[in-house]
Order: structure tokens, then C-alpha cells, then sequence
């Protein structure tokens, strides 16, 4: 069973933001039928679903079925957002069934001329506390090191007249409250057919995670943007089919033997963190 499958509802994004990848795909969003062909599939193969790869899941207007429709199938939800329409979504949210994480980045605010900071961070505390009291965890991210930070220092101000002033630092930043947390990286940067290569050896792509874009084709996680190692597509077949694929038995054994067989992955700066 993997733990991690990242479902991309939409590819669509009200936001555009220098540190995602973006897509040279066609616009997108899952149809309701599509989202529960996927889970009929995933079912007993995921704990977590995340509504995640590209995309803002929050623009989706079926997103309060598809958290149903996932719960019913027995996975917990995870959502990443930029925090622009939680207030708008703030329902939806606290009445999903097995919403188990939010996280939001917070560092889009900076690149996007966001207008009003104090309203943003308002809305986003306001839902993130209400989620977190409902026993949903909640992060907040700054992950911007290195990158367009100017404002972190103001973000986290108001963060500490909104949510006190007692954090709790932590491995990756600060825990706010009960579950509340601020996360702290550096700028996060795509693996790209484009970018050099590097010493990757190893990584956890199709052992506990596997992804799905939002035209069915299944990826082997959540850094493949454009599908550049398309294994199948899951309107078309079952998830064993695909997984049993010659291309997807050679990724799993490349990195069993520390021997990539994509050049995607070669080029990856999350799966380096894994070599020896």
C-alpha cells in the first residue's frame, strides 16, 4: 500500500507564482465521475490522499464531493492551497469528514502583489484555527530561503499577534498551537528535463507515494509536473496493470539498485537528499 497518493483535481491556478513549475498542459479540472473512477481504483491502495501536484484544489467546484467521495473510500485528505479562498471555502473545509492536513503557502503571497497582507493572514489564521480545533493539522508555510522572503519577517509578526506569541521550535520551525505549525525551507525548485544532472541514487516514488494528473495519467510522484514519465493512465486501466508496467518495474528496480532509469529523476533535487 503506498501512503501517499497525490491526486491533481484541476491544474488550474488563481495565483502564478515564480517557484512552481507551471505546465505547458491543457487547463483542466477533474470531473466528478472521473475523481470516483480514481478512488474506486485507489481504494485499498492509499492511506492519505493529497489534492496536489499543481493547481489550486480550492478553485474546484466539486471539492467538497471529491472530500466525501474520498473519506467513503476510506483514505484521509490532504490539501495544499496558497490561502487565498479559504474564507470562501471555510464550510467545505470544517465539514470534510477526514480532513487530516492543510498546509499553505504562505510564501505566495510575496510574488504575487497579494494585495492586503493583514486580510490574507486574517482569513488564514481565522480557518486554520477553527480546522485545527476540529482536529485537522494545519501548516503554515514560509518555504522561501533563498528566495523572495522580504516579507517573512512581517508575515511572521502578524502570525504572533494572531496566534500568540508562545511557539515551540521544532525540526522544521515552530509549532503555533495544537496542530498549528509554521514550516521554514528553502526555495523549492522542480526537477526539469532542462536542468543539470545530479547524484541521485534513490527515491521513494512508487514505494510510498504515486500520482495522478488531472487527465488520468499516473506519474510515479508528485514532482512530475508535465508527465514526463507517464506509466499508464487510471481512466483507461487498473492500478495493478500500471504498476506492473515495464516502465514502472524498472523505475522501482533502478532505484532498488541505486541506478535511476529516468532521466527525470537524475535531475531531481529532492531525491538527492537520499544518496549515500
Amino acid at each position: 500500500m503506498f501512503k501517499k497518493a497525490y491526486v491533481e483535481i484541476t491544474n488550474i491556478c488563481n495565483l502564478s507564482c515564480d517557484f512552481c513549475h507551471g505546465t505547458r498542459r491543457t487547463p483542466r479540472r477533474l470531473t466528478a465521475a472521473e475523481f470516483d473512477c480514481i478512488m474506486r481504483k485507489l481504494k485499498g491502495h492509499a492511506e492519505y490522499v493529497y489534492f496536489h501536484i499543481l493547481g489550486e484544489p480550492l478553485t474546484h467546484p466539486e471539492l467538497s464531493r471529491f472530500l466525501s467521495c474520498a473519506a467513503g473510500n476510506g483514505m484521509k485528505c490532504c490539501i495544499t492551497t496558497n490561502g487565498t479562498l479559504l474564507a470562501e471555502s471555510e464550510s467545505v473545509l470544517l465539514n470534510a469528514p477526514r480532513l487530516h492536513r492543510l498546509s499553505v503557502s504562505l510564501h505566495s503571497f510575496e510574488v504575487n502583489d497579494g494585495g492586503d497582507m493583514k486580510k490574507y493572514l486574517d482569513d488564514v489564521c481565522s480557518v486554520c484555527t477553527k480546522l485545527a480545533a476540529n482536529g485537522t493539522i494545519c501548516a503554515l508555510r514560509l518555504w522561501n530561503g533563498g528566495g523572495a522572503d522580504r516579507l517573512n519577517g512581517d508575515i511572521i509578526a502578524v502570525l504572533h499577534e494572531k496566534l500568540g506569541c508562545e511557539w515551540q521550535s521544532n525540526r522544521d520551525g515552530f509549532k503555533l498551537g495544537n496542530n498549528l505549525y509554521l514550516e521554514n525551507a528553502a526555495k523549492f525548485e522542480w526537477p526539469d528535463m532542462g536542468a543539470p544532472k545530479r547524484n541521485v541514487q534513490f527515491c521513494q516514488g512508487l514505494r510510498d507515494q504515486i500520482g495522478i494528473l488531472c487527465d488520468g495519467t499516473v506519474v510515479p510522484c508528485c514532482l512530475d509536473a508535465e508527465g514526463s514519465i507517464a506509466l499508464g493512465n487510471i481512466f483507461r486501466q487498473s492500478l495493478d496493470e500500471i504498476l506492473n508496467s515495464e516502465r514502472a518495474k524498472a523505475l522501482y528496480r533502478g532505484f532498488s539498485n541505486r541506478a535511476p532509469a529516468e532521466e527525470l529523476c537524475l535531475r531531481c533535487g529532492y531525491a538527492e537528499r537520499f544518496s549515500i
